[in-house]
């Protein structure tokens, strides 16, 4: 039987085959030593619609040629085509300056066009162009990368174009007119010309450099020697959510049903975790089945939780015991299954089991919500609620998207080996998806019937469905098999990072996409799979266009005997207490044997390389660390998920409890941009005062992660 791998207390796992369950963490080398996975992955690029690029498969476009460097394309032969009539239109009678407006026109195609039509006031009709002293890392020349806005200015200022596409792209700029019209109708100089349409390729852009993008050359800083951690509190949690008044406070969650809110130590002071266990801030344990599988999966908090108090929770219920516990089968005619053809599963019937994610509020005395320590036992809405056909794979992390404010549901392809029912790649399910929701509405039940609604919520118009009439509505990204815990870059909130649990051969991290499709079960990572039972029927490799993990491992790397593994997501380290961590992307294995970051080289490349390292306990640890026989390492139990407080400080979530990420020399590990430890001072539960830390100035690019070695046998 397959390995059903969720993130349970040890003496609960039951998310392991039986051989895995008797897992002995034996802790191996790498205390001094690093090692770097040198193959990189390629993945974001982005297109202007938030969507990933499509393979062009060898064809090419009539009118804009080729893909970008991958073969792929932001355009299919529909707008190639508009863009060739758009083209015509103006007219160009100037053969040179022509060449220079299509390659204008056609960046719309490239895979990196969400990068170079990105604007702060409003849509850009011509990319960032690229100008000034800039390394280029691409195949034009130097000369060519610093001059092309001077280039595109000398070309074209002089020559009539109707319909121009070079309109300011700053509000209050003055637009070209429609007839036709030359660049020095508006633009008195180069300079002033370049100044609304140039960029650099700098650390957090891509600007166009002719028919290629140029991206940042910036040297990372070092690389880190290890990871230095401190334990500051011994409880066993699941998830952790920064309180959105921006103070040293964050809530953490237990799987079995209970959220406290929890004041963070500062750094350096010595000080512990401080929670009341006997009060905790919200208590569902009488709506959550427990086991090893279910229980309270995600928190997440309305993104205006600081003047309207609204919060919601994702949890597991059983509709035996609850008359309350009652949603649609997720296993219907509609996805092509019977539920009384699937038989029980761990002595449970079909959709016995469900998803949930209920709305509540804190309760408040004043008009001031930063002051409320507890919240309304009672629900206000069912946002959401679906039976699962299986025991296994419901993912049910939540999260709001810091762009767009929208609620994201995780969810995994309902259990079973090999999801049989190929739910995962079937566009009518929602199960192996990422759901996309808006939850600031409220429809009336005709509303929520009317449009075959799992709960009381509305769907964001620009969701994928709106240009694939196949998808269901909620449906933001596909092909999942078990989205373990996915974060957004807080600095770069475009990049939506999910880590997606593997069968038997691949652990992968993928980079969410706007209808992306990643691939299970055509694909585990990298690979092919082959189902052993396929009821469900089978979707062939050449019917989607697969997008690839752009970080992962093989079971193999961290256990040579039967490779059992389960990844766990992290965040891309903003924190200030290591420099030289700042930029990567850490993850780690459940059994916590493994751990690493991943770095994206360059910059917005959507190249990614995996750094495997050594991790320590600090000696000024508040509560000292637990030691693993024969290893330096501390142990740290299973590791369930990673956490983020007000500050960008990285915490791991563990069996043995919270692990915070703290500065490199507290372990012996050299990091020579590591400044020296000051005291940021405290801030006040209702944010009046500003993070120091919460304010990055430095762009430092660096590895962290973990290594430890774990046998199952």
């Amino acid at each position: 039987m397959g390995r059903k791998r969720s993130h349970a207390p040890p003496l609960l796992l039951a998310s392991c085959s039986s051989s895995c369950c008797r897992c002995k963490l034996l802790f191996l080398f790498f205390f001094f030593f690093v090692v770097v996975f040198t193959a990189p992955a390629r993945a974001l690029p982005l297109c202007t619609d938030s969507r990933a690029p499509v393979a062009l498969n060898g064809t090419t476009l009539s009118f804009c040629g080729g893909g970008g460097g991958n073969g792929s394309s932001c355009c299919g032969a529909a707008a190639d085509a508009a863009l060739r009539k758009q083209f015509e239109a103006m007219n160009v009678s100037d053969a040179a300056c022509a060449g220079v407006v299509k390659s204008l026109l056609c960046a719309k195609c490239n895979p990196y066009s969400a990068e170079l039509f990105k604007s702060t006031s409003k849509i850009r009709t011509v990319p960032v162009l690229c100008n000034g002293s800039t390394s280029a890392s691409s195949s034009q020349s130097k000369d060519s990368t610093q001059d092309y806005c001077k280039l595109v200015w000398e070309t074209c200022k002089n020559v009539t174009i109707l319909n121009s596409p070079f309109q300011p792209p700053l509000q209050g700029g003055a637009g070209l007119p429609s007839s036709s019209s030359k660049l020095t109708d508006v633009w008195q100089s180069e300079n002033d010309f370049c100044t609304s349409f140039g960029g650099t390729s700098d650390n957090q852009s891509v600007c166009l450099n002719g028919n290629e993008v140029s991206f940042s050359t910036t040297e990372p800083s070092p690389n880190p020697k290890g990871i230095c951690l401190e334990r500051i509190g011994n409880g066993s949690y699941l998830n952790m959510a920064p309180h959105p008044d921006g103070s040293n406070r964050v809530f953490l969650s237990s799987q079995a049903g209970k959220i406290w809110l929890a004041t963070v130590p500062e750094q350096g002071s010595g000080g512990t975790l401080q929670l009341d266990e006997a009060s905790p801030f919200l208590d569902l344990t009488d709506e959550v089945h427990f086991d090893s599988e279910f229980g309270l999966m995600g928190i997440a908090f309305h993104p205006k939780f600081a003047t309207n108090g609204r919060f919601f929770v994702s949890y597991n219920c059983d509709r035996t015991q609850s008359p309350k516990c009652a949603g649609r089968c997720s296993c219907n005619s509609d996805v092509n299954c019977d539920p009384s053809k699937l038989g029980s599963d761990n002595g449970a019937r079909p959709c016995q089991y469900q998803v949930v994610v209920s709305e509540y509020s804190a309760k408040v005395s004043s008009s001031n919500v930063s002051e409320a320590t507890s919240a309304n036992p009672s629900e206000v809405r069912r946002i959401f609620t679906m039976g699962l056909p299986y025991t296994a794979h419901h993912g049910g992390q939540i999260l709001f998207g810091p762009k767009d404010g929208y609620m994201y549901l995780m969810m995994g392809d309902g259990g079973n080996k090999g999801d049989p029912f190929n739910f995962s790649q079937n566009k009518k399910s929602l199960l192996g998806k990422i759901m996309r929701l808006d939850v600031d509405g409220v429809q009336t039940q005709s509303q929520i019937t009317n449009q075959s609604l799992w709960g009381n919520y509305s769907i964001p118009k620009d969701n994928p469905f709106s240009e694939d009439s196949d998808l269901q509505q909620e449906i933001w990204a596909l092909g999942l098999r078990n989205p373990w815990r996915c974060s957004f870059d807080s600095e770069r909130p475009s990049y939506f990072y999910c880590a997606d649990v593997g069968q038997d051969l691949y652990e992968e991290v993928d980079l969410i996409s706007k209808g992306g499709n990643y691939g299970w079960r055509a694909y585990e990572g990298p690979y092919i799979y082959h189902p052993e039972w396929t009821p469900g029927g089978n979707t062939s490799l050449n019917s989607i266009n697969a997008i690839f993990p752009v970080m992962g491992y093989s079971h193999s790397d961290i256990n040579k005997n039967i490779g059992s593994a389960s990844i766990t997501g992290g965040f891309v380290y903003r924190g200030s207490s290591d420099p030289c961590l700042y930029g990567r992307y850490m993850y780690a294995d459940l059994y916590a044997s493994a751990m690493w970051t991943g770095t994206e080289t360059p910059v917005s490349s959507g190249n990614y390389t995996s750094t495997l390292l050594p991790f320590s306990c600090s000696k000024n640890s508040p509560i000292p660390c637990e030691s693993a026989s024969g290893s330096p390492q501390p142990s740290l139990g299973y590791i369930f998920s990673f956490g983020e407080d007000s500050n960008k400080d990285v915490f791991l979530l563990a069996s043995k409890g919270v692990y915070r990420v703290v500065r490199p020399s507290l372990c012996g590990y050299a990091c020579p941009t590591e400044k020296p430890a000051t005291n940021t001072g405290s801030t006040s539960p209702s944010g009046s005062s500003s993070l120091a830390s919460g304010k990055r100035v430095g762009k430092l690019a660096a590895v962290m992660t973990f290594v430890l070695y774990a046998l199952c046998f």
